[in-house]
């Protein structure tokens, strides 16, 4: 039985897309083998290499001036290359800080840049909020501002794009990239590991704009250097197949549903309703400031912590999985990604209402 899958990432994938991949697995495009046995730089997955990218420039509407990379690694491994290409050691940068992935990027950045300002830290609100626009304290002569719109554990999201005085913005996107539209021009930098809305782990996929390349370290490692990876058309080195491949269904996929206007549509409706019913319950609660609640990872909690072990037991026999919060923080979440259909969501409702009434 196929269950609803309410994991953080790795997360749930589209069935069209898990079916499509299974038929295709031992003879794609009739060559008599998998996607994985053959040639990166030979010309079907260099075919498909460029329809998937161009899928992705016009499901974001990317603008001429930006590179759009796929690499390994995943997210977190953009902590340290982003600072490996874009400042010196003795340079500044710029971090706002609003939970667990961000407070993981400046760690990284204190290791590599001499000079790493904390323009905002929520830390007073537990994380629960975001920094408004005016109390962020960006210095002068930063290379880069670096922010998260979105928290995946605490589940806090901006509301808002920052404004930066023309300094790049650069922005972990790994939780909201693809749920809804983006003006890409307002960012120097996006990085999104893949295993949220994209595809499976390992993959990460990063727009950049052209201006920024040429500025990396000369001991950086070359497989890291934006500039050479945008050179060989992420071909560097050998890419990750498979999870190219399967990202490149998923764009598609994208497009049949309508396309990002159509899945922010989709998407601010789940996280409406599934906020809704907890707000109104007086049973369940969520931490995060209403004007910043995310779309994508819906964290709560019960009115009697004792309660959660059961609730996630039943919630398994009742085909809804991976409802743990994060071992940091405990409690419950509910991450509701792109290929989380609303009627996973309804289920949930549902259970959440039917578990309140006979345990309230």
């Amino acid at each position: 039985m196929r269950v609803f899958n309410f994991a953080a990432g790795p997360a749930t994938l589209p069935v069209e897309v898990l079916e499509q991949a299974r038929e295709e697995l031992t003879d794609w495009h009739g060559l008599g083998t998998s996607v994985m046995e053959i040639s990166h730089r030979g010309k079907p997955f260099l075919a498909m290499a460029r329809e998937s990218e161009s899928d992705l420039r016009e499901l974001l509407a990317v603008p001429s001036g930006y590179k759009v990379l796929f690499m390994q690694g995943g997210g977190a491994s953009q902590f340290s290359v982003v600072p490996l290409n874009l400042v010196a050691r003795e340079g500044c940068v710029d971090y706002v800080v609003t939970g667990h992935w961000s407070q993981r990027a400046i760690a990284e950045a204190r290791r590599l840049v001499a000079h790493v300002n904390v323009a905002a830290d929520e830390a007073a609100s537990n994380y629960s909020t975001v920094p408004q626009q005016e109390a962020l304290r960006l210095s002068a002569g930063a290379a880069y501002v670096h922010y998260c719109p979105n928290e995946t554990i605490g589940g806090v999201e901006f509301p808002y794009v920052p404004a930066t005085s023309g300094v790049p913005l650069v922005a972990d996107m790994s939780s909201t990239l693809l749920s809804r539209p983006i003006e890409v021009s307002r960012f120097g930098l996006i990085y999104a590991g893949a295993q949220k809305n994209i595809g499976p782990s390992g993959l990460v996929v990063v727009i950049v704009r052209e201006e920024l390349l040429g500025r990396a370290r000369a001991d950086i490692p070359a497989v890291w250097n934006y500039q050479s990876v945008a050179a060989e058309g992420s071909m560097f080195n050998t890419p990750p197949t498979f999870s190219w491949y399967l990202a490149g269904l998923v764009f598609k996929w994208l497009k049949r549903q309508g396309g990002l206007v159509a899945m922010a549509e989709r998407n601010r409706a789940k996280a409406q309703a599934l906020y809704a019913a907890i707000d109104a319950s007086g049973f369940y609660s969520n931490p995060v400031a209403r004007e910043c609640r995310s779309w994508m990872n819906v964290p709560f909690r019960l009115r009697d912590e004792r309660l959660e072990a059961p609730f996630l037991a039943e919630a398994r026999a009742a085909g809804l999985v991976n409802l743990e919060g994060h071992r940091s923080v405990g409690g419950l979440r509910a991450s509701i990604y792109n290929a989380m259909p609303p009627e996973g969501v309804a289920a949930l409702i549902a259970f959440m209402q039917d578990f309140q009434r006979r345990n309230g």
